[in-house]
């Protein structure tokens, strides 16, 4: 076999590798953005918003929360616990209907108590803990910004133009009941869905 011959050979061989490192690598990173799409959900489509439309940003991002957060272990509440969560989350609700500020900010250190609770950053960590959070809860850590927002800045996220100041009631009372689902996950379920299907804001 000519020398002309063998360095063809070699050619064609490594052009064949390279067409298949390519490939497997363009799939992998396919691969990489449905699942990332898939675990955040709509924490996907608020990613792919902030870098505005830029979709290898937003995964670059959420990668790293995973790498971040996502070795965390959930620790289990005690049943006691878990009751007294409940019961202070059901006051908070039922308190609604004559202070609503004071009721979502009660629910919203009581949130912060109960991630902490649960493993998750506590104290005064409230970005790393809705980071951690997104991670493990994507589906409602948004009801979490949501009452966090209402409690601590006052007008919140406040769906008339040109409000400002105080939140109103109806916001107050939707981030109290947004945030609800990401409660009810953290404490387990469907215990804290029959307390709160007994007693929840604006009903009295």
């Amino acid at each position: 076999m000519s020398t002309g011959v063998i360095i063809l050979i070699v050619i064609a061989v490594v052009v064949v590798i390279g067409a298949i490192a390519l490939a497997l690598r363009t799939r992998g990173g396919a691969r990489g953005g449905r699942g990332l799409k898939r675990r955040f959900g709509p924490e996907y489509e608020r990613a792919v918003a902030r870098h505005d439309g830029d979709t290898k940003a937003a995964e670059h991002e959420l990668a790293q929360l995973v790498e971040r957060h996502g070795g965390l272990k959930e620790r289990a509440l005690e049943p006691a616990d878990a009751e007294r969560f409940e019961a202070r989350w059901a006051a908070a609700q039922e308190h609604f209907v004559d202070a609503p500020h004071e009721a979502v900010a009660e629910a919203e250190r009581l949130l912060a108590e109960v991630a902490g609770a649960r493993g998750y950053p506590d104290g005064d960590r409230y970005e790393e803990r809705v980071e951690a959070l997104a991670v493990h809860h994507a589906p409602h850590v948004q009801g979490y910004r949501h009452l966090h927002h209402v409690a601590r800045n006052g007008s919140g996220t406040s769906r008339t133009p040109g409000a400002s100041g105080t939140s109103s009631t109806e916001e107050m009372r939707e981030a109290l009941l947004e945030a609800r689902a990401l409660f009810e996950e953290l404490v387990g379920g469907p215990r804290s869905r029959r307390t709160s299907e007994r007693t929840h804001a604006g009903r009295s």
